[in-house]
């Protein structure tokens, strides 16, 4: 299989500028918006429609939401709501992609050239790199970029 670059992303703490020049820099062609709740005020210039109409005007990139692989409101609350423990949400998210059997559904052509959108600033703890690292594992030919 010919490698696959996977792409990832938080839009927060990053003026729009920075967040749109490191997408074209990259080469990205296609995000995929990972999140549970994409049209949420607090989104700003990241809000799904405005995402959207910027990606295209700005980057002639792509937009795609795909919420199958964004966790259950309950495993998100658990961890953000009720202050729960990282290894427990990784788990938890990890058993629900594998439950969804999202490689099977998720061709690794989609993946080429893209970068996956979440929230949170950094990869360390966002289901964003979970979501990466889990094609990773199931296609060896995945190499993974952190924005």
């Amino acid at each position: 299989m010919k490698e696959i670059k996977i792409f990832t992303i938080g839009f927060t703490k990053k003026t729009a500028e920075e967040f749109f020049t490191r997408l074209m820099r990259a080469g990205v062609k296609r995000v995929i918006d990972i999140r549970l709740n994409n049209v949420s005020q607090l989104a700003g210039f990241a809000k799904r429609d405005d995402l959207c109409y910027f990606l295209r005007t700005i980057g002639g990139i792509a937009y795609v939401h795909r919420p199958d692989l964004a966790p259950t409101q309950e495993i998100l609350d658990d961890f953000k709501k009720n202050k729960g423990s990282w290894p427990i949400y990784e788990r938890d998210f990890l058993a629900l992609l594998s439950a969804r059997k999202v490689e099977k559904i998720i061709v690794p052509e989609l993946l080429q050239e893209t970068c996956l959108l979440c929230s949170e600033e950094k990869p360390t703890q966002c289901h964003r790199r979970l979501v990466a690292e889990y094609f990773h594992s199931r296609w060896d030919s995945v190499k993974i970029f952190h924005l």
